[in-house]
Parts: C-alpha cells; sequence; structure tokens
C-alpha cells in the first residue's frame, strides 16, 4: 500500500536515470547549477525537483545497484501507460511528434501553447486521463487545429485515437460510481473493452489456489480479454503482453543482482528475475516473503505489478519502481515503532478477536529516493509498505518506508498561504506551523508500519478484493489513517522518545485531517463531481463520520464568519474516542467481509460533496497560484566509463527541465509498441 502526501492545506500528491546502456549519457539534458525545488507550473500541476542525501557516501558498487535498478524501473515505462489506456501510447507518439517538429513563430501562438500544456498533462498522468480524477484531460485546442499540426508535421493520428480526445467516449479511467458496471466503463487498459465485472468476478470464482491459507495473487500480472466471447488472461512475461520491456527490465535486474549488496538481496532479484520470466504468481509471492525478509543492506527497491488502485475491481497490479537509499540517522530514531509493534497492536481498540496474537517481521525505514518509474513517477507516494497479500503480511511481515527526500523537498517547496486562509484562528495555525511537520510524518510512519501490518481477517474471509470489492482500497487506506489519528494523540509517542509533547502533535494532527477531509482538499474537485479517488475518499469518510458522530456533544463544531465556513474541534478527547470507535468497525468490516456495511460507509460518507462548502472553498481558494497538485522531474544518474567500458564512477545531476526529460525518457525507453 503507499500513502500519498497530505500537505494539510493543498494536499500535494505526489525518477529516475536516463542512460539506457553502459555508454554515456547525453550531458546537455543535463545542468549542474544552484539547487532550486521548483521546476515550473502549468494548469493544476506544480512539478519539483529532489536531490539524493549519501549518494557521495555509498560505495561504487552500490552506486552500480542503484544505477542498475534505476534503469531497471525506466525500461519498464512504458507499460504504465498502456495499462493506463489502450491508446495511450499512439497518442503520446504522435504529440510529442508534433512538439518536437513544430517550428518558428507558430509555436509562439495562443493554441499552440494551449497544445503544450495539453501535451504536459499527458506525461504528468502517464496518459490523458488526470492522474488522480480519474476525468479525461480537456484539450484547449479544436480538432482543427490538431489536425493542422499534423498535417504540418506529417503526423499520423487518426480513428479512434484521435476522436478520443475530443469526444466523450472513455470518460473515466477508473469509474468507482455506484450502480453502474465499473469494469465496462472504465478505460483503464485492464480489461478488454468488452468485458465486464461479473466476467471478472465469475472468471476468478474458479480459480483455486493450491494452497487456500495462502492465497495466490490472480489477476496480479495480467490483461483479461475475451477472445471469440472466451475470457482469456494476457499474461505480462517475458515473451507474453509487455514481453519487450520486461526482457529490458530483466537485462537491468540481471545487472544489480550481479552487485547485490548479500546474498538475501541477490536471492530475492533472482526470484524477481524468475516472475518477469514466467509471470508464474507463486514465483510471484516466493520473491515476496524473499523480499520481506531481505532487510539488510544499505539499498533498497520496489519493482513490478503492485498496487491495485486503478482497477475498478481490485485485482490487477499497475507497474510501479522505486529505488531507495537508507538514511541511517532518520532510520534509527523512528525504528522504535516497528519494536513496538505489538504494544500498539495490544493496545489497539480493534475486537480481541481482529486482533495480531504475533506482530512479526515489521521493518521501517527512512529512505532517500534515488529513481522512480510507472505509477510512482512524476506523482509519487510519500510513504510505501508492501507486500499487500495479507498472508504474507501475517506469516513473514512487511517493509515500510517513508521518502525522506520526497518529504523534504514538498516542504522547501511550499507556501502557507492556503493554511491561514482555512484555519479556523491563530492557536489552529500557530500549533500548524509548530507541530503540523512531525505530525505529517509521524502520520505516514504509523499509517504505514503499524496500520496496514494491523488486525487479521477471520478465518475462511477471503481477501478484500473478493469480499470488499470495488470498496476495498478505500476502506484499507482509511484504516490505516484512522491507526495513525488513533495513537498520534497518545502519550505513548511522548514515551518512546518520539516527540516532546504528545498531545500539541495530537491536536496539530487532528486540526490538519479534519480541515482537510471537509474542505481543503475539495479544491481538487470540480464544482458538482463526486470524489472517486481511494485516498480521497477515506478522508472525507473518516471525518465525515467523525462529524456526525460528535454533533451532540459539539465535539467538531462547524463555525460561520464573515461569510467564511471553518471547522473547529472542541473536544480532542472525545474525538480520540470517535476515531476509536471507527478504527474498531472498519477492522470489523474488514476482517469479517462485510460488503454491506463498507457500501453503507463509503456511499454514505465519502462521496458525496457539500455542493454550498465546495463552492465556498473554491472561490476561497482562487486568491492563491500554487497548482493543487505536484510531481517530479528526477534526477540523472550518469555513469563514467573507462576505456574497457566499465563504470568508474556515477555522476548526479539535475535534469534541465520537464519537457526535455519527458521527451528524452521517450526516445531512451521506448520499449514497447503503440499497440500492445
Amino acid at each position: 500500500m503507499k500513502l500519498k502526501l497530505i500537505l494539510k492545506i493543498c494536499l500535494f500528491a505526489i525518477f529516475i536515470v536516463a542512460c539506457n546502456n553502459d555508454s554515456k549519457v547525453e550531458v546537455e539534458d543535463t545542468v549542474e547549477a544552484e539547487f532550486s525545488f521548483n521546476v515550473e507550473q502549468f494548469a493544476d500541476i506544480k512539478i519539483l525537483r529532489y536531490q539524493i542525501p549519501g549518494w557521495e557516501d555509498l560505495t561504487l558498487k552500490e552506486q552500480k545497484l542503484v544505477y542498475y535498478l534505476t534503469e531497471a524501473g525506466l525500461a519498464g515505462r512504458d507499460i504504465m501507460w498502456d495499462q493506463n489506456y489502450r491508446h495511450n501510447l499512439k497518442i503520446r507518439t504522435a504529440l510529442e511528434n508534433v512538439y518536437n517538429n513544430t517550428e518558428g513563430d507558430a509555436r509562439l501562438k495562443d493554441d499552440f501553447k494551449a497544445f503544450e500544456t495539453y501535451l504536459k498533462r499527458v506525461w504528468f498522468s502517464n496518459g490523458i486521463h488526470h492522474h488522480y480524477s480519474n476525468d479525461k484531460l480537456k484539450p484547449g485546442f479544436t480538432k482543427d487545429y490538431l489536425n493542422e499540426l499534423l498535417l504540418a508535421t506529417n503526423t499520423k493520428l487518426d480513428g479512434v485515437a484521435f476522436d478520443v480526445i475530443f469526444n466523450d467516449k472513455d470518460s473515466k479511467k477508473v469509474n468507482q460510481a455506484k450502480g453502474v458496471d465499473n469494469v465496462l466503463l472504465s478505460a483503464v487498459n485492464f480489461y478488454g473493452p468488452d468485458v465486464k465485472s461479473d466476467d471478472v468476478i465469475n472468471f476468478y470464482k474458479n480459480k483455486k489456489s493450491p494452497d487456500v491459507e495462502r492465497p495466490l495473487s490472480y489477476g496480479l500480472n495480467s490483461q483479461l480479454v475475451k477472445e471469440d466471447g472466451v475470457l482469456k488472461e494476457r499474461v505480462y512475461k517475458s515473451g507474453g503482453l509487455y514481453g519487450s520491456a520486461i526482457d529490458e527490465i530483466v537485462k537491468w535486474l540481471e545487472k544489480a543482482e550481479g552487485v547485490a549488496e548479500n546474498k538475501a538481496q541477490g536471492d530475492a532479484i533472482v526470484l524477481l528475475i524468475q516472475y518477469y520470466k514466467t509471470g508464474d504468481l507463486q514465483t510471484w509471492d516466493d520473491y515476496n516473503v524473499a523480499w520481506t525478509a531481505a532487510t539488510a543492506g544499505n539499498i533498497d527497491y520496489i519493482n513490478s505489478f503492485i498496487e491495485v488502485y486503478n482497477d475498478p475491481l481490485g485485482y490487477r497490479g499497475s507497474y510501479e519502481t522505486i529505488v531507495q537509499i537508507n538514511d541511517f540517522d532518520m532510520s534509527k530514531k523512528m525504528a522504535v515503532l516497528s519494536e513496538n509493534a505489538q504494544w500498539f497492536e495490544d493496545n489497539s481498540p480493534l475486537m480481541d478477536e481482529h486482533k495480531k496474537k504475533n506482530v512479526v517481521g515489521v521493518t521501517y525505514k527512512v529512505v532517500n529516493v534515488a529513481g522512480e518509474a510507472g505509477d510512482a513517477s512524476p506523482s509519487t507516494p510519500i510513504g510505501v509498505n508492501l507486500p499487500n497479500a495479507n498472508w504474507i503480511r501475517a506469516e513473514v511481515g512487511s517493509k515500510s518506508v517513508s521518502l525522506g527526500n520526497i518529504t523534504y523537498a514538498y516542504a522547501n517547496a511550499g507556501s502557507t498561504g492556503r493554511l491561514k486562509e482555512f484555519v479556523h484562528d491563530e492557536e489552529e495555525l500557530k500549533l500548524e506551523e509548530e507541530y503540523g511537520g512531525l505530525a505529517d510524518k509521524l502520520h505516514t510512519a504509523l499509517h504505514e508500519v503499524v496500520g496496514h501490518a494491523s488486525g487479521q481477517l477471520n478465518k475462511g474471509v477471503g481477501e478484500t478484493k473478493e469480499t470488499l470489492k470495488n470498496y476495498a482500497s478505500t476502506l484499507e487506506e482509511g484504516r490505516a489513517d484512522l491507526v495513525g489519528l488513533y495513537y498520534l494523540y497518545n502519550p505513548k509517542l511522548q514515551e518512546l522518545g518520539l516527540v516532546e509533547d504528545w498531545k500539541k502533535i495530537g491536536v496539530a494532527a487532528f486540526d490538519g485531517y479534519i480541515r482537510n477531509g471537509l474542505m481543503t482538499q475539495l479544491i481538487r474537485l470540480n464544482i458538482g463531481d463526486d470524489v472517486e479517488e481511494a485516498h480521497m475518499r477515506n478522508r472525507q469518510w473518516v471525518s465525515a463520520w467523525a462529524y456526525e458522530k460528535g454533533l451532540a456533544d459539539n465535539v467538531i463544531e462547524k463555525v460561520t464568519r464573515d461569510g467564511k465556513t471553518y471547522f473547529n474541534i472542541n473536544d480532542y478527547d472525545k474525538l480520540h474516542d470517535i476515531f476509536g470507535q471507527l478504527l474498531r468497525e472498519t477492522q470489523r468490516i474488514k476482517s469479517e467481509g462485510d460488503y454491506a456495511a463498507v457500501e453503507a460507509l463509503v456511499e454514505g460518507y465519502g462521496v458525496k460533496v457539500d455542493q454550498a462548502i465546495h463552492a465556498e472553498v473554491l472561490e476561497r481558494n482562487k486568491q492563491f497560484t500554487a497548482a493543487p497538485y505536484s510531481g517530479f522531474v528526477n534526477p540523472v544518474l550518469v555513469p563514467e566509463l573507462n576505456d574497457a567500458g566499465g563504470i568508474i564512477a556515477i555522476k548526479v545531476t539535475q535534469p534541465r527541465g520537464y519537457s526535455q526529460q519527458m521527451l528524452y525518457y521517450s526516445e531512451k525507453y521506448n520499449h514497447l509498441p503503440d499497440v500492445n
């Protein structure tokens, strides 16, 4: 599971190298300069950059490992594009050709500037659907103008791939609306265009794992299509779907295995290679067990088809990679959470039968990102907890990381304007400014380390993708958020030496969560829209449920002052108890597989928006120019070679700009055809 960044007010959600072999990179794509975290801003997006602290402290062998893992990640970049939508690669190829071959005064026209903005948005979303809302991006130019550009640059884009840019077809990448066929009405390319939700459910009902106590992740690494009316899986593997890109991934993973830091790490990489070659889901589980146990060393990584947020039914994993370097100082400080995981489980408000009697193998590290691709780039998580299989978490454990340099980059690139607009009073502002940053870091840590690792399913209850279906992701993220909230307002954090004043940390955390869940995250929606993204839904249903349950005691007060709405928490102790009640209920829902209850919770509190407040929030937000979403360009690792072609040094540089990096990636890592 991965956690998107909540920067209290603005709610920003959000790599890597540019070599396709061991030869020297084109250095004109990088530039040395005094470091600035901000790159550019367009539409609703802000592009940032980040550094890689500790790079110079790595040995050359460790730097090679990072480089090879990063190259492996970028080699599969186009898989994510094709997974997001079946016409994405064809559209991107055409738009980039137009962009590269339009010259002179034609580039100065307003229509071309609108075209450029559209292309930048497509790059950011890895396709033509918004990375967060899932709505199809609307171009600011006409069909006729695009046809002019295509003709002038001798570029071909016609048929459905051209029309879909402008029409209402495939309008949602992921459609989570109630009462519709979520698979049929989702444009995501995990399913053939004629596959329906019932087809998927019935297909996997007939799949039986060899060991029912350790169920395989059926559907994780395949596309489900109909051929002559018969359902068939197209498996992602060497020689299968996406095989040409997977072969490139394998090439770089084999190089990485040769410079592994230790045997456990190397053995895990070997299993990952075997999984890519065969597509075998038992090998995937074997790899995850080995990867989870491989905790020694300075370098770690995430690579493959992992998170299932983009599947309306939660089966199929999006391609994602993150390469990371351990921040030993911060990891040592925060390791206390992992060491006390059993205490948190034992003292949680869960029903006894839903608590784990033996929380095993929870490791937590603060890391510095050295490379991201696929579903993690340009929009990146700030925390990750893997593997996702419940049985591996229970028997072997999990790895949790917080992406320290990403969080640092956000903190050094933002402003406090929105915060001052939406806080209830000066006391709330002061607490947020003094304690909000640490509260955010601790909430991320508690969410990932304690939250996702906590609780257990009742015996005989299936995986949540089977029982909770399209609500599984938002329920799990909300449950982990609630664990974090429950323990942020607890003297145990001060006892463990993590904070100096647990109550002020908890107060700042509660203020920020409620303010965001009930108001400020709405800047991301168009007026009249429902909430659809899983994390955004969970923040609303947690906040709205807590607000409603506390009405009788005025726990959270809705305040109107000078025509503006604020939410003020009057009783933090009672709100803490309410969060505990909701945590208990969400775990019960997960443990028992109670679909009716999760549907009532999410649909009743997490989907519909108070239209008056939404309109007010958008109006109040107009004064701020900062975009509501942020993402990153990625550092470029440049190897220096000796005469024999061996790497003797690797230098970290920064890309000159966003467009340059996106075009470079398309040129160097285009390992898939436009149609797959």
